[in-house]
């Protein structure tokens, strides 16, 4: 069995302690999403992700769930640049990314290895070329807009 404090989970905190990162692009948290201290130390000892994919609701009902993933360390990204998903896909935060692009960069980072984010971020950009591509073939596959919900009512 591996232990959980020598795991990261990558924490569905706040927007606001990615400003508290000061500079950095993965920050360890603790419980209560304040910065650990020691983070080089807590980082270096990292032996395994977990990455919890899905809709922002389906992954916190995953973490809150798994008594193992509560032990982990949390750690929390704040991106130098937005998701490559741009208009195809919006992010309800500025430092939200795919799964994907949170796995390339928060590995690369960990092991010290940028040839990680490299392979990662060329195979998304190949799969977001060929969307784009089909979308503009089928029109009909186009995203619908979404449906105004009448049953709640304007506040005036």
């Amino acid at each position: 069995v591996h232990d959980p404090s020598r795991w990261a989970v990558l924490y569905l905190g706040s927007a606001r302690a990615a400003e508290l990162a000061e500079g950095r692009e993965i920050l360890a948290v603790d419980a209560k999403g304040q910065p650990e201290p020691y983070q080089d130390m807590i980082l270096d000892e990292i032996e395994g992700v977990v990455l919890l994919d899905g809709t922002w609701s389906q992954a916190k009902a995953l973490w809150w769930r798994n008594a193992w993933m509560l032990k982990c360390q949390r750690v929390i990204l704040d991106p130098a640049a937005p998701s490559r998903y741009g208009r195809l896909r919006k992010e309800p935060r500025r430092d939200g990314l795919s799964t994907l692009e949170a796995a390339a960069m928060l590995l690369s980072r960990l092991e010290h290895r940028p040839e990680i984010e490299t392979a990662l971020l060329s195979a998304f950009d190949r799969m977001l070329a060929r969307f784009k591509q089909v979308q503009a073939e089928r029109p009909d596959l186009a995203p619908k807009p979404k449906k105004r919900d009448w049953r709640r009512k304007k506040r005036g």
